[in-house]
């Protein structure tokens, strides 16, 4: 019987013993797991370190930091449609430097054999071989110029370059019938004396007449998902004016920096997917798409110079197309100081007085730079290859970076940079 009052006495101190040692054993882990690596740990502390800022996974997607190399390079994407292959070539030859990086596109419409020989064109060059900066876009896609398939082709266009192009700092859009009026030794030269987060993009919110032909209506494009080239639909029913952005409008041609690209082709925070969805169904959407994103962005709307580094002559008022330029227009193009002009038709005669009077063009089509070595000269069959000199660092401007300065200082003067930002002055 003592013996039974013992165990249960000893048994009932043990009760009491855990008891009063429990909360100890619960301070003990708490202070463990404060002090260990686990998540909850981090967790834990980063809610207490930074209660106003989560960490969302929209904060780890950073932008490219701006390059550092003395000379800029620019990606530019060509493109064209039926029977604009040779024109193309001619473009992207009097464009070319071994710096820079190409995307070359005819569309759907052309046949497969003006496709092919493109690509077998881009092939056979010597210099593009050597170099390896200039993609032919294998899988064509069918551009619309009226709906949104431009806009399409542009961002698949830019995610190439991305992927595949290295490190460069601006995006041009031109076409087959564009065409520089100076050297890319000019306009590197020129570029590099101005900050790489400039956006050159013509725009305005003043969309005017826009509203009731363009923004209103709604429109579908069957190159969204035909194979054949055709006329939009248009939508009995109307809408109205974005609530959730606001609109801009201005030049289909433009000179995008990378960490604004980048940030189409990511969208972090979904706005330049949702414009390109409302765009999916507005008339002229390479009008409008990258003007509306870039003005409603903080990070990016104080960045734009009110212009497209182009020469184009519209009628008043403008109609769909600019006028085809001639001769006639040559003196204006020169006085414009701009480095870009169109619209031009295949082999018209004005182009061969800009190579040979602005770019300096030689029997091939190129535009000589301390980069261009001539081979074969003294071949007997007449034969010429091309390759590039190690020193393509080395930039030979001319006349042309002068009359681009004196464009660029006027852009970027007090009483015309920040004013015509993101603004409603008429275009």
């Amino acid at each position: 019987m003592d013996l039974s009052n013992k165990l249960t006495q000893i048994q009932k101190r043990k009760k009491w013993f855990f008891l009063l040692l429990l909360p100890f054993l619960i301070l003990l882990s708490i202070f463990t797991s404060f002090n260990s690596k686990t998540p909850f740990y981090k967790t834990h502390q980063f809610h207490q370190k930074n209660p106003q800022n989560p960490e969302f996974v929209e904060s780890k997607l950073k932008i490219s930091p701006i390059s550092k190399n003395p000379i800029p390079k620019i990606a530019y994407l060509i493109s064209g449609s039926r029977g604009d292959g040779e024109s193309l070539k001619r473009t992207l030859k009097a464009l070319y430097h071994p710096l820079n990086q190409y995307a070359v596109h005819l569309d759907l419409e052309a046949p497969p054999d003006e496709r092919l020989d493109l690509m077998d064109f881009v092939e056979r060059e010597s210099v593009f071989r050597e170099m390896g900066n200039v993609r032919v876009v294998a899988k064509s896609n069918l551009v619309t110029y009226r709906g949104p398939t431009m806009v399409s082709n542009t961002l698949h266009a830019m995610a190439i370059l991305l992927k595949e192009g290295g490190t460069w700092d601006w995006f041009i859009n031109l076409s087959a019938s564009d065409y520089p009026l100076v050297t890319q030794d000019d306009l590197l030269h020129v570029l590099s004396t101005i900050p790489r987060e400039l956006n050159f993009i013509e725009h305005t919110s003043d969309i005017g007449w826009k509203e009731y032909q363009r923004a209103r209506p709604v429109i579908i494009d069957p190159g969204l998902y035909s194979t054949q080239k055709s006329d939009v639909y248009w939508v009995p029913e109307r809408r109205g004016i974005p609530t959730a952005f606001k609109l801009y409008t201005g030049s289909a041609w433009m000179m995008l920096s990378r960490p604004f690209v980048e940030y189409c082709l990511w969208g972090w925070d979904n706005l330049p997917r949702t414009v390109l969805m409302y765009y999916a169904n507005f008339l002229s959407s390479p009008e409008g798409y990258f003007h509306t994103v870039i003005c409603n962005v903080e990070e990016f709307k104080n960045t734009t110079v009110n212009h497209d580094l182009h020469f184009i002559s519209w009628d008043n008022p403008p109609k769909q197309h600019p006028h085809f330029l001639t001769v006639d227009d040559y003196e204006k193009m020169v006085e414009s100081n701009a480095p870009f002009a169109r619209k031009f038709g295949r082999k018209e005669a004005v182009m061969d007085k800009i190579d040979a009077e602005l770019l300096g063009s030689d029997d091939s089509g190129f535009v000589p730079g301390k980069w261009l070595v001539r081979e074969n000269e003294n071949s007997t069959d007449g034969s010429l290859s091309y390759s590039v000199a190690n020193g393509t660092i080395e930039l030979r401007p001319g006349p042309g970076a002068d009359r681009l300065k004196r464009l660029i200082k006027k852009l970027l003067s007090k009483e015309i940079f920040y004013p015509r930002q993101c603004t409603s002055i008429p275009l």
